[in-house]
């Protein structure tokens, strides 16, 4: 009896097959894991090219108006293909060389040198595979810019 165990601890045919019995599994989850992570990334820079090209829209001609708002919501929600409530344009202020923003134009003292901003945000969520197996949650994604316009 002793002299058959023996035989089969150094008898090694097979070992390869249990291996990568093991290990497959593994790798292929690793392989999913990879490639959702870089979904995510790839989702996150469409969402900054979108911003990108926004800013650059509203540097190239902005003349103050809700209409352009518009413009640039109706540009972004095609380049980034998400809806208008994931979007948001905010005209901000800032009064001669304060470092904060306000809201409205008034706020600033009326000798005040005001430059304008908007505020563009974007913001996307992700849900990579693995959620509807009960792993993790949703990734929410965002982008902020902002731009200085006058």
């Amino acid at each position: 009896m002793i002299a058959r165990l023996r035989q089969l601890w150094r008898d090694t045919a097979g070992v390869a097959l249990i291996e990568t019995a093991v290990l497959a599994p593994t790798l292929l989850l690793m392989s999913i894991g990879t490639y959702q992570v870089s979904m995510v990334v790839a989702r996150q820079h469409e969402l900054q090219s979108a911003a990108d090209e926004a800013m650059s829209i509203a540097i190239g001609g902005w003349s103050n108006d809700d209409a352009q708002i518009s413009t640039i919501k109706g540009i972004l929600q095609q380049s980034a293909g998400v809806s208008t409530d994931k979007i948001s344009i905010v005209r901000m202020y800032r009064c001669n060389s304060d470092t904060s923003y306000v809201a409205a134009k008034a706020s600033c003292a009326s000798d005040a040198i005001v430059s304008s901003y908007l505020k563009l945000k974007l913001n996307d969520t992700y849900t990579p595979s693995w959620v509807s197996f009960g792993v993790g949650a949703p990734i929410n994604l965002g982008v902020t810019r902002m731009v200085q316009v006058s």
